[in-house]
């Protein structure tokens, strides 16, 4: 048997290049002498796998079966009999009808008169009204449950979160079965001695993969990074269902972390709380990696706008959620003259983003919004230093309320002023060290006064990264010895050596 450092498996239920965090920990583990594999989920449905520093990185294909609940899988006889069956009748049915009435087309297109015509056209128009009325049932059946607003869906949920308490994840919210059916054979593969599982959803896998090693009579460690506050973040999904089985979930799984992680006091203090954790979580911040080798994005960020450094611009940098806020700098932007906005987003095809830039055309500022893709995380501060100010809109929901995110670190080393909205935990650390201008969240109004602030006078604010802002506490290379000391204490040193069979 060959020896082996310690096996460490991240999980990320997403496509990794655009998570600085989960990028960061791997590379650090990695450097601290651990065989590191992140797994992350494929955005394309293909298995992919690149190096990544030290580390290897793999994209998993998950094939998304639950996403629809059980009973979504039923014909609802008596919530909607006309309503066609799940599955593909009704399109079929749609599909049939269009080739007929291409057919009677045709044939009077061939010289068929109206009379010889009469019989078929009418049983189409019977067929035409028969389906489409089926059809509109088949959606009017689709759309509540989709809601779940009616009372037989309100039944059902009480039912089994009475019936089944945290488990009712499995009847609420399925789909997080398509994580563990698609990443656990992977991390029983790889024979981890060590499991990172970032969030909330990747918890019940890394928990599960714990369990069966358990079994199978090896000890395998799991560390859970929490990035959010549940209770206090914003559904993903617009069903009524899905927070609570997120919530249920991860009451089920928690128990089994070894060591929990996170991302600020407030949040550790949160989660003990919680969770009844025996100890305060490890808080390790998602700040910017500034040792080492910085890389310069090239083109820049003006020269991909398209403006010169005479122009003024604000940037935004982040997820383009609506709960982000980040329409504020287009609606602002009419009282905000020679002013340009550049939305650096993970995912720009998203419809969100789509509707900002329909909403720019309404108001005849498209020429001076850009809309550009994340950058790696190396190249992250250097990229956002050349804009006047950053702009951090995020709406009030508990955990914007808790969070210092990843974005007003990459802001403050990058040492431009901040437009922060009024957020408890954010707004107070800006207005204490006048590193920028707070103002109320989702009021265009006060966000234009606050951009107005910062671009009459930028250097007031840039003069706080020298007199009052903390930037050498705020580096990665104290935050990654947190998470390595917290490895070694769970594993022994990464030097250390043992014998398993490897695959």
């Amino acid at each position: 048997m060959a020896e082996h450092p310690r096996r460490i498996v991240m999980l990320v239920q997403n496509g990794v290049t655009g998570d600085s965090r989960v990028q960061k920990e791997a590379e650090s583990a990695a450097a601290a002498g651990y065989e590191v594999v992140l797994l992350g989920a494929s955005p394309s449905g293909k298995a992919e796998e690149w190096a990544l520093g030290g580390a290897t990185v793999r994209l998993v294909p998950v094939n998304r079966v639950f996403d629809r609940r059980r009973h979504e899988m039923r014909r609802g006889w008596l919530r909607s009999p006309l309503a066609y069956p799940p599955g593909p009748l009704a399109a079929y049915r749609q599909r049939q009808a269009r080739a007929w009435r291409t057919d009677l087309d045709t044939a009077r297109a061939r010289g068929a008169s109206a009379a010889a015509l009469a019989p078929r056209e009418a049983a189409y128009r019977v067929f035409w009204g028969w389906t489409g009325l089926r059809r509109k049932a088949t959606r009017r059946l689709e759309a509540d449950r989709a809601a779940a607003k009616g009372g037989v869906d309100r039944l059902a949920a009480r039912f089994w979160k009475a019936a089944m308490g945290d488990r009712a994840w499995r009847r609420l919210d399925p789909a997080l079965w398509d994580l563990e059916l698609s990443f656990g054979p992977v991390v029983d593969e790889l024979r981890p001695d060590l499991i990172h599982a970032n969030d909330f959803q990747m918890l019940g896998v890394g928990a599960r993969a714990k369990l069966r090693a358990r079994a199978g009579g090896r000890d395998v460690k799991l560390v859970w990074d929490a990035h959010e506050y549940l209770p206090g973040m914003k559904s993903w999904k617009g069903h009524p269902w899905w927070k609570d089985a997120q919530i249920g979930h991860e009451n089920e799984f928690a128990p089994h972390a070894d060591a929990v992680v996170t991302v600020s006091e407030l949040l550790a203090e949160m989660l003990r709380d919680r969770h009844g954790l025996t100890e305060l979580p490890e808080v390790v911040m998602n700040v910017p990696d500034t040792s080492g080798s910085v890389e310069q994005p090239v083109p820049g960020l003006r020269e991909r706008c398209g403006i010169g450094p005479g122009t003024p611009l604000m940037v935004y940098s982040g997820a383009p959620l609506e709960q982000r806020g980040l329409h504020i700098l287009v609606e602002a932007l009419p009282d905000l003259p020679g002013v340009h906005a550049a939305l650096i987003v993970s995912y720009p095809q998203w419809r969100y983003v789509k509707r900002t830039q329909e909403r720019a055309a309404e108001l005849g500022v498209a020429d001076r919004v850009h809309v550009l893709e994340y950058v790696p995380h190396r190249q992250v501060v250097p990229f956002l230093s050349e804009a006047d100010l950053g702009v951090i809109p995020i709406h009030h929901w508990g955990n914007h309320e808790i969070s210092l995110i990843t974005k007003f670190f990459e802001y403050s080393h990058a040492r431009i002023p901040v437009v922060v909205s009024d957020v408890k935990t954010m707004s107070g650390l800006v207005r204490r060290t006048g590193q920028g201008e707070v103002f109320t969240a989702e009021d265009t109004a006060d966000f234009t006064r606050a951009v107005r602030a910062v671009l009459d006078d930028p250097e007031t604010y840039r003069k706080a990264y020298a007199e009052r802002v903390p930037l050498g506490e705020w580096t990665w290379d104290s935050q990654a010895k947190r998470l390595t000391d917290l490895y070694g204490r769970l594993l022994g040193a990464a030097g250390e050596e043992e014998e398993h069979p490897r695959p």
